[in-house]
């Protein structure tokens, strides 16, 4: 089979979402082709992190969250209650990009689909991860304060000068006060949250009456609508090995099926929750859904390792090699474009009533 070419994100222009449609899951068909360091850093400036303590004792602290700990020849975040299932290195930060430019296109060159006020005050990216996201949304809305949080350091230097980072664990308690942003964002939390109620109530304590918080995450199970990919597929048993190990530890990758029920639980309003359906390879035929399976099966080729290392090896006690030989098959598969797989991307809305 002929290597599929894998396009190079670029910059791609949002758009403002409309009002939030009422429709709850993409149904349709997708049509196959059937042929083959913080000192001096403006983004950090008044940040918790930076500047909590003094000294020498901040370098230290600056420079070993920097660093990271080295695991399985990969970075991963030294920072946080919580060990973080994914590393922080550049070939994980590059696939993080590519996977933020395959989110705007599958969404139709919009960063999220909440129907905010057009001119926002506060905006929170929870597991910011490269800032992308928030960068984009802080140019997008020049109102708006845009804060970005995540466990890792990896964000750059020069942002927009409404955008900023900080070092925190969003998995404890939040301590910007009550009702303070007009949206509250997450994405792809993958083998990061133990206690997906704690953190939709604390969304819920501090968006602002009439304002947002919106979820965003590829849902785990894969589908196959023509019977194309066999029952004993690669991606099939990744997919099953991966849920089943993440709830050992303690982090089900199943958790956004549950979004819509943490968030009323918690006392939101106007619950939607859109799917779009994502082909893991450039199998469809129509030219933009082509294009967004290249980028996912460039993502799954280049980043199923980074996913699998810490969790089947704590998990499953396997070693390094014995995760890689199981990954190949599910490489060899991800790149079968006769194999008609997608996962669904689950973007789950909500609303606080004004006057909450």
């Amino acid at each position: 089979m002929d290597d599929v070419p894998v396009p190079v994100p670029v910059p791609v222009p949002v758009a403002v979402p409309p009002p939030l449609p009422a429709a709850v899951h993409g149904d349709d068909a997708i049509e196959a082709e059937f042929q083959n360091d913080f000192e001096g850093d403006s983004a950090y400036a008044g940040s918790s992190y930076a500047g909590s303590v003094s000294g020498s004792l901040t370098e230290t602290l600056s420079s070993a969250v920097a660093r990271g700990v080295e695991e399985h020849g990969r970075t991963y975040a030294a920072y946080g209650n919580e060990e973080y299932g994914l590393p922080i290195d550049e070939e994980e930060l590059d696939r993080i990009d590519m996977s933020h430019a395959k989110y705007i296109m599958l969404l139709d060159k919009k960063l999220f689909l909440a129907p905010i006020n057009p001119q926002p005050q506060r905006i929170l990216d929870l597991g910011t991860g490269t800032g992308l996201w928030a960068i984009n949304v802080a140019d997008a809305f020049p109102s708006a304060e845009v804060l970005g949080l995540d466990i890792a350091p990896v964000q750059p230097q020069w942002v927009p000068a409404n955008c900023r980072f900080e070092i925190d664990d969003i998995e404890q308690s939040w301590v910007f006060g009550n009702a303070t942003f007009d949206l509250i964002h997450a994405r792809d939390l993958l083998l990061s949250i133990r206690d997906w109620p704690k953190l939709v109530s604390q969304c819920y304590e501090h968006t602002k009456p009439g304002g947002y918080t919106e979820l965003q995450c590829v849902l785990p199970h894969l589908h196959c609508d023509d019977g194309s990919a066999p029952p004993n597929s690669g991606l099939f048993e990744f997919s099953r090995q991966a849920q089943d190990a993440s709830t050992i530890l303690g982090l089900p990758l199943d958790a956004c099926t549950r979004y819509a029920d943490y968030m009323t639980a918690a006392g939101f309003v106007d619950v939607v929750e859109k799917r779009f359906k994502m082909p893991t390879s450039a199998w469809p035929k129509e030219k933009r859904l082509k294009l967004i399976g290249a980028f996912e099966m460039h993502n799954l080729v280049k980043g199923v390792s980074a996913m699998s290392l810490r969790m089947f090896n704590k998990a499953y006690g396997w070693s390094r090699e014995q995760i890689e030989m199981f990954l190949t098959q599910v490489r060899k598969d991800t790149q079968n474009v006769r194999c008609k797989l997608y996962p669904n991307i689950s973007t789950t809305c909500v609303r606080i009533l004004m006057g909450s």
